[in-house]
């Protein structure tokens, strides 16, 4: 029954399906209903004391009680009302039903709707103040309605996209819209909105465009494709006329370019687009496969360890205060030049595994100079991949970052590989925390597993090091991890297989059996320091921080792993951390090659001082080889004010002795 009940009378039932709401959507609602008034009536259900509850119209009553407390409706107000009855069940169905069979507008017909009430008088403004739009939404609308008629008609009839609607709206010409519209019907790529887009805003095409160079003249013209010239253009400069056309054979070429590339490479597809890069929608849905950088040669690791000397020798130069401008200046140009050849030797391009190539594909691109290139990156369906950034220290307990990239890559990599040994042989000796590692690796692989399905998903191979054939020569960490394999119990390996030396391993002791867990484990860390981006494993750190590693004992610097490595200035921060600016002053005359070894001595505790300096040179660590948590590293200015005052202490106590 239909029926006016006042406003002040209506609540909202805890019946109404709908519990979410949109608050842009709700003032749209609010100024529609203030303009018009109330268009569709509310369904009510009688309550208690005189009140009826609103079953089917929660956010039209909203609006209404908002219009009423800010003045614009009394809440005497008369609002039309369908009061229903019935069990709880059924009032509930009619809720879900009068939310649930809703079919938002067309796009088409809201522009032809807001056209009509443009032309009967109204501005955009009013269009948009009364339906609780933004005026730009409007002129949207109103542009979709000038539209070429038969771009319109395929919008309202849902052949092409609201996207590509727009995209033929991007020009006002009519003509071109519906000649770019009629020569897309027979494509047959993927027709997309920047393809749509580019086509209505090209009329023509420079000779120099990248698509043109791709085709190549020959080629357009044999096609039937047009050319205009004017009397100084040159092959460069030339229009193209036939977009259409050129996009046509140009998408044919990148396609041929991409099969002939996957066949080189041996991957399973190479999908080809016009673009300079490699769009987020290209790759929506795929995931990035790891890749190893290709490996050096003996000849480019003989170039970059030149480079390297070349760097440390041009940087003295600039370290020293004695150098006048000319040189300083000369050294920062060979500094950029040095520095662009070792990033051409270490930016090396990424090689994919032959076991992932048969599900793995990649994306051909067309360059600025018109030429299919093969982006360095391959994707498959599943797997995820974290993207890796640049190597800058961590900032850590508010002290001053390490600058990781003030080091040769070099130096990074041997130093990761040393620190991961440290990590490793504590981690082999906590059979409990390892275990606990590997159950939460496996946990956390689960939704990386995109493989064929094998055994178990595990994999506990051993980590390759980013620098191939290094080894730590007199590390402690690396010379007791080579024990600790040695002394595992490998009786079991005498099964001739799989299912019989898995028997003969069961039978193995517990603390066998520990030793292998911790073994196979520690073996799987990769490379890392305390860096920012590439290097950076925060798992370590959580790791290192529980087995309170002190790297100092298991690593210390010296003129070949670190001091010979590294820029004088900072073998002097070092100093400065260990023994202060009287130690310091006492070496920063020295050249570089004596300052290194008279370091290695310091730091190694092999030489005659004082107590004190003893202990912290022998504690110190470059602040990349510490774990989180460790007291080891530089102290901080706090740490050494604590120093000085307890040193001064001691000499009061021995005066007044």
């Amino acid at each position: 029954m239909i029926q006016s009940i006042p406003l002040k009378k209506l609540a909202a039932s805890p019946r109404n399906v709908r519990k979410s709401s949109d608050v842009l959507a709700d003032l749209q609602l609010r100024a529609d209903i203030a303009a018009r008034g109330l268009l569709q009536n509310l369904v009510v259900r009688k309550g208690k004391r005189g009140k009826f509850e609103v079953e089917a119209g929660g956010r039209r009553l909203a609006a209404l009680q908002a219009l009423a407390e800010e003045g614009t409706l009394p809440d005497t107000h008369e609002v039309t009302c369908l009061v229903i009855e019935g069990e709880e069940s059924e009032v509930r169905e009619a809720s879900l039903a009068e939310n649930f069979q809703r079919l938002a507008m067309n796009p088409a017909d809201e522009a032809q709707a807001f056209a009509a009430i443009v032309e009967a008088g109204a501005t955009t403004e009013d269009v948009a103040r009364r339906f609780g739009l933004t005026v730009r939404f409007v002129e949207g609308r109103l542009r979709l309605a000038s539209l070429a008629p038969c771009v319109f008609e395929a919008l309202a009839e849902g052949t092409i996209t609201l996207d590509m609607a727009k995209a033929y709206g991007a020009i006002s010409d009519v003509e071109r819209q519906a000649h770019v519209y009629a020569e897309l019907q027979e494509a047959w790529y993927q027709i997309t909105p920047d393809t749509i887009r580019r086509m209505v805003l090209d009329a023509t095409v420079r000779g120099s465009d990248p698509r043109a160079v791709l085709v190549g003249r020959d080629a357009y013209l044999a096609a039937g494709g047009r050319i205009e010239r004017e009397l100084f253009d040159d092959d460069a400069s030339e229009s193209w006329i036939d977009v259409a056309l050129l996009e046509d054979l140009a998408h044919k070429a990148m396609a041929e370019a991409a099969e002939k590339v996957a066949l080189e490479n041996g991957i399973a597809w190479v999908r080809s687009t016009l673009g300079t890069y490699v769009s987020h929608d290209l790759v929506e849905g795929l995931s990035r496969l790891p890749c190893e950088p290709a490996p050096m040669t003996e000849q480019e690791a003989q170039e970059l360890g030149e480079l390297e000397a070349d760097y440390d020798r041009v940087a003295a130069v600039l370290e020293d205060e004695d150098s006048d401008e000319d040189e300083v200046a000369k050294a920062e140009q060979e500094l950029v030049v040095i520095d662009r050849a070792m990033r051409a030797l270490n930016d090396r391009p990424p090689v994919l595994a032959d076991e992932l190539k048969s599900k793995a594909g990649a994306f051909l691109v067309l360059s600025r100079n018109g030429e299919p290139t093969l982006v360095p990156q391959y994707y498959t369906e599943t797997e995820v991949i974290a993207d890796e950034g640049v190597v800058e220290a961590i900032e850590a307990s508010g002290a001053a970052k390490p600058k990781g990239n003030s080091l040769s890559q070099r130096l990074l990599d041997e130093l990761a590989m040393q620190r991961r040994d440290i990590l490793a042989i504590h981690l082999a000796n906590d059979p409990a925390l390892a275990l606990d590692f590997m159950v939460f690796t496996l946990a956390d692989a689960d939704a990386h597993d995109w493989r064929a399905k094998k055994a178990s998903t595990l994999v506990g191979s051993i980590a390759s090091g980013p620098v191939a054939g290094f080894e730590a020569k007199d590390a402690p960490a690396s010379a007791a991890l080579a024990e600790f394999a040695g002394s595992l119990d490998e009786s079991w390996r005498s099964g001739e297989s799989d299912v019989e030396r898995f028997a003969r391993f069961r039978v193995l002791s517990d603390e066998a059996r520990s030793a292998w867990l911790g073994h196979v484990v520690s073996r799987t860390l990769i490379a890392s320091l305390a860096c920012e981006g590439e290097r950076s494993v925060p798992l370590h750190e959580a790791l290192g921080s529980l087995l309170e590693i002190e790297t100092a004992h298991w690593w210390r610097p010296t003129a070949a792993n670190y001091f010979d490595r590294v820029a004088k200035a900072r073998t002097l921060e070092a100093l400065d951390a260990a023994g202060g600016p009287e130690l310091v002053s006492r070496y920063a005359a020295s050249k570089k090659a004596e300052l290194a070894s008279a370091a290695e001595r310091i730091f190694s505790g092999s030489f005659i001082g004082e107590p004190e300096v003893k202990e912290r040179a022998q504690a110190w660590v470059p602040p990349i080889m510490c774990f989180a948590g460790s007291e080891e590293g530089e102290l901080s200015d706090h740490e050494e004010d604590e120093a000085v005052n307890a040193e001064v202490t001691d000499e009061i106590a021995e005066q007044a002795a």
